[in-house]
């Protein structure tokens, strides 16, 4: 477990060498693992570093916006981490898309140009028929409005045929990239058929993010340096982490929260490591520390999800990780951009 690691503080961590050899281009394990385990003023060290990698690629210190309709709860895997899991119990419920549809004018009506339609993962054909026509009209409505889905391993049919309608991107997290640890977390998949779908999302066209988690039941330090490694395999243009947040619900409900430290320094080796790729700060940062989300943006993060298009009566219905997440509005993420010395842009960064 992660939460077992001592580590590094600056009363013993007097050797950063590694910075140096991140600063080279050095990779290696050893060098990974003494900035994941880095904290206080070494982790601040880090953080820079990412920000300069950052401003390197996109140097006029934009930030992403989008908008994120949830558009069903509805799931077909059995996750331990996720509390909206099959035979969980909670109450599920699907948009009609007519009405994802009219969210999405509005939205755009807003300003939002970049909108993101998440939902649990169902390969039924009349879902998947179903978000083909909302992408279709959506498409139709606004050509300029970038569209990003996440709605799980689905038949490469499938895929093309949601892309064939207009989704510009697709996001699909590994979770792990450790055979022992994905099927330990997800029991009604294989981690064969997740990097299968990933790589297949790659190869139809789909700009494609992926990431993992962090803080998970049983999960090491070489693990997470097994991932940042598999996020390099993949030709992705955004990459992001999660930290593993006990839900109600969920199989994990009695396993302790994710150490979010070492979500930052993850999120700042990804920057290192791949800097041209969009990276998100998420709401779970901000659910595990008051701030997190401003402490992405400073780890080298250039994209926010704001939670303006779920319709109010269905937000609690969505608990990835728990019912009391925290759902981040337009207002806190201004000001966690300012406060971090960049912008929102008004276009697509990718």
């Amino acid at each position: 477990m992660l939460s077992v690691i001592e580590p590094m503080t600056s009363t013993h961590a007097r050797d950063m060498s590694f910075m140096d050899s991140l600063r080279k281009g050095d990779f290696s394990r050893s060098v990974l693992r003494a900035a994941l385990l880095v904290r206080d003023e070494g982790q601040q060290e880090l953080f820079a570093l990412a920000r300069q990698r950052r401003s390197e690629c996109f140097p006029a210190e934009e930030v992403e916006a989008r908008s994120v309709v949830e558009i069903s709860n509805v799931c077909q895997q059995g996750c331990h981490y996720c509390s909206m899991a099959k035979g969980s119990g909670i109450k599920r419920y699907v948009m009609k898309p007519e009405a994802v549809v009219e969210m999405a004018d509005f939205l755009y009506q807003r300003g939002r140009r970049v909108m993101l339609l998440q939902s649990g993962e169902n390969q039924s054909k009349a879902w998947i028929e179903a978000c083909t026509k909302i992408v279709s009209e959506m498409k139709q409505n606004h050509p300029d409005q970038e569209l990003i889905l996440c709605l799980g391993n689905l038949s490469e049919a499938q895929y093309v045929k949601l892309k064939e309608a207009g989704a510009d991107r697709y996001i699909l997290k590994f979770e792990s990239s450790v055979k022992r640890l994905y099927e330990m977390w997800k029991p009604t998949d294989t981690m064969e058929e997740r990097l299968r779908c990933l790589k297949m999302l790659v190869d139809i066209g789909f700009k494609t993010g992926s990431g993992n988690m962090v803080g998970m039941p049983g999960q090491t330090i070489d693990d997470i340096i097994d991932d940042l490694i598999c996020m390099g395999e993949f030709d992705l243009t955004m990459n992001s982490c999660t930290v593993f947040i006990p839900g109600e619900a969920c199989g994990y409900r009695d396993e302790p929260i994710g150490d979010v430290d070492f979500a930052f320094n993850l999120m700042a080796l990804m920057r290192i490591m791949f800097p041209n790729r969009l990276m998100p700060t998420t709401s779970c940062l901000e659910r595990c520390r008051p701030g997190g989300q401003f402490i992405g943006l400073m780890a080298g993060a250039n994209t926010v999800t704001i939670h303006d298009g779920t319709p109010e009566n269905y937000k609690a219905m969505f608990p990835i990780y728990s019912t009391k997440r925290f759902a981040p509005g337009n207002d806190h993420l201004l000001d966690a951009v300012a406060n971090a010395k960049m912008t929102i842009s008004t276009h697509p960064l990718q």
